[in-house]
């Protein structure tokens, strides 16, 4: 996630339309990685499905905070 805040930072556009768009293509190589692996969604052990969901959670939020239109997560 550290990550993805950095490189987000470095965005040419605003920060969370940049973490939003870093974070939709996290979510795909997640699902790919887990399909490609034959994990079980919800398995009994965390895998690339439950990373999926928690960063599908995380991008839910920065697309609603922008939807509003706040820029609280705009760097100072």
């Amino acid at each position: 996630m550290a990550i993805l805040v950095g490189f987000a930072s470095f965005g040419g556009i605003d920060f969370s339309r940049s973490l939003a768009a870093l974070l939709s293509m996290t979510i795909v190589l997640s699902v790919v990685i887990g399909t490609l692996k034959r994990e079980r969604p919800f398995d009994t052990t965390l895998n690339h499905w439950d990373e999926a969901v928690a960063y599908t959670a995380l991008f839910c939020l920065i697309h609603a905070v922008n939807h509003l239109g706040f820029n609280a997560l705009a760097p100072a």
